[in-house]
Formats: structure tokens, sequence, C-alpha cells
């Protein structure tokens, strides 16, 4: 063979080889953490994370193909939500899902580079989580479900359905909501124009939730608020008989509710709570920035009426109320 020959010849097989090789080679496997703030084997647990990955199916994602996943579930616990955030950055994700803002907390102690989506969180602007819900900037960004007055809502929800109500104390774990002072101001300046005063009930497990309530009870005129936050799903059936065993009407998430809580006014998702950050991890593993794309609000919320536990509560839910209601449980 000629060397001229040779040479076009080696020159078009090294042409040709890259895209050879490129059609062979299985497409690269991407990462995504997921820090819960939930145990494993609770109940919304079970539903949403299986619509979390078909959601992301719908969009080409297809564990054991081109995506891996790998979750960790801080129970509502502290201590491992730092555990398990420094675990997950460890593996050098593509990108994190975070559930709550305990877990935002922990992973921005680990990193300020990967990019994080929330799904949902509480204030992400109050909390200092994002710059601002047009342009988040920094590495997260992500799902909004509650802001600070929406607890003004809370409180004169609770009023309409139970006048009797004039003292209201706030149920809350400072360590999993650190946005605690945001809300308690919102209830706090809302409670007077009902007539209400506020007591706030830190606790911190069950035997502190039956003693806050028990306290509660003490006097008439005794309601609930129970923060929306992780600790209060988790431990919701001893807060749930605990009201119900002093005679005190409860509004907080639809969880409790469901449990026997009397009512809850909350954001209208079901088990889509964390299938909605799909779209977003899809177009951040695509090469899209987080600093880029809005912070998104709810666009409705879903009151939630316990007419069985309004009646042993010797309540009369008004019927304007119970006209709004998307949902009565009797």
């Amino acid at each position: 063979m000629r060397r001229r020959e040779f040479m076009t010849f080696a020159g078009g097989a090294a042409a040709a080889l890259p895209m050879t090789v490129l059609a062979q080679q299985p497409e690269r496997v991407r990462r995504v953490g997921v820090l819960m703030s939930l145990p494993e084997n609770h109940p919304d647990i079970q539903a949403r994370v299986p619509a979390f990955v078909q959601a992301l199916g719908r969009l080409g994602w297809v564990e054991g193909k081109n995506i891996r996943i790998d979750y960790r579930f801080a129970a509502s616990d502290p201590t491992l939500f730092e555990t398990y955030a420094a675990e997950l950055v460890g593996l050098a994700p593509d990108v994190i899902l975070a559930t709550s803002s305990s877990a935002i907390a922990a992973l921005r102690q680990q990193t300020r580079t990967i990019p994080i989506v929330f799904s949902p969180v509480a204030d992400p602007v109050g909390q200092g989580f994002v710059q601002s819900l047009a342009r988040p900037g920094g590495n997260l960004t992500g799902f909004t479900n509650y802001d600070a007055e929406l607890m003004g809502k809370w409180v004169q929800l609770l009023k309409e359905v139970a006048p009797s109500v004039t003292r209201v104390a706030v149920i809350f774990n400072p360590d999993t909501a650190p946005y605690a002072p945001l809300f308690n101001r919102a209830i706090e300046a809302a409670a007077p124009s009902f007539g209400i005063t506020v007591t706030l009930a830190p606790v911190h497990d069950d035997a502190g939730i039956e003693a806050a309530i028990a306290a509660q009870a003490r006097e008439p005129g005794g309601g609930l608020i129970n923060f929306p936050e992780s600790f209060s799903v988790t431990h919701r059936d001893v807060i749930v008989a605990a009201a119900l065993l002093h005679g005190l009407p409860q509004i907080g998430q639809p969880q409790l509710t469901r449990a026997g809580g009397l009512m809850s006014y909350d954001l209208h998702i079901g088990d889509a709570y964390y299938a909605q950050a799909a779209p977003y991890i899809d177009r951040i593993l695509k090469g899209a920035s987080p600093a880029d794309l809005p912070v998104q609000q709810p666009v409705k919320y879903s009151l939630i009426i316990n007419l069985k536990t309004a009646k042993a509560l010797g309540l009369t839910v008004p019927q304007s109320i119970l006209q709004r209601a998307d949902e009565v449980i009797e």
C-alpha cells in the first residue's frame, strides 16, 4: 500500500473511530441525592417517593439506566440531618433534593456549589436560603409551601370553627422548624384581632408534647396551633390523642387532621410533594443553574375539616366553613 493511501485510510479510520466508540458506550449515569425529613417507613414517604421516581421517568431519567438516586431518611432527628447531609455531599451528586428547612440547613453546612432543589420549604426568602423568589442566586431553588402570613389565616380559621378559643398554644420543635421565629411573630401579630392570646410551646419529644397540651387545657378557652413541619407529622398520633383527651380544638397539617385532628389549611398537592421537583432536577441535569430557576409558589391551598372530631369536641362547624372545605371527614 502506498504511503499516501495508508495515510488516507488511517486518517479516515481515526475520524470514524470516535463516532463508533461513542455509539457503543453506555449513557453516563447521573447521581441524585435525596435528604428526606420523615422516616423511611412513614406512609407519606411510601406514596411520595414512587411518585418522584415516576415523575423523573416521564422526563427520561430511569433508575439503573441513566440515573442513580441515593436516599437518606433523617426522621426529624437533627443529628441525622447533619450526618446524612455529609454523606450525600461526599457522594458528589449532580443535584440534591431537600425536603425541609432542616435538610437545607444541614446541606448548606456541607456545600455551596452542588445544586439543591427543595420541595417544599417554608418561606425560603425569610429564612435566607435564597435572595428572592424570582432570582434565587446561589445553588438553591425549588418550591415553597408556606410563608409567615399564612399563619394569620390559621388563627382566623381556628377562631371561626371554635369561637370559644381565646388562648392558643403554638406547638413546635425549634430544632426541626428553624423558621419558627418568623411564623411565631405572624401568629402573635394576628391573634389580638381575634381576641386570642398566644403561648409559645417549644417541644422536643412525646413527653414534651403531652405536657404542653395538658398545660394549655388547665384553663378554659384553649386551642392549639401545630406548626407545619416534619416533627408534627412524625408525632401526629401523640398530638392528636393529647388534643382529644383534653378537648382542645387544633389546626395543623392534613396528616394530623386525617389522624383525628380538627382541621387543616395546607398546600394542595397530595403525593406530588417531591414529584413537583422533577422538572427542575431535569433542567439542572441538562445544564441549568439553580440561581436562574425561580422559586415556585403554591397555586392552591386545601381546607380539610374533621367533622367527627368537631362533634367529639362539641363544636358546630359553620355552614360557611363546610361549603368552603375541600374535604370533610365524617
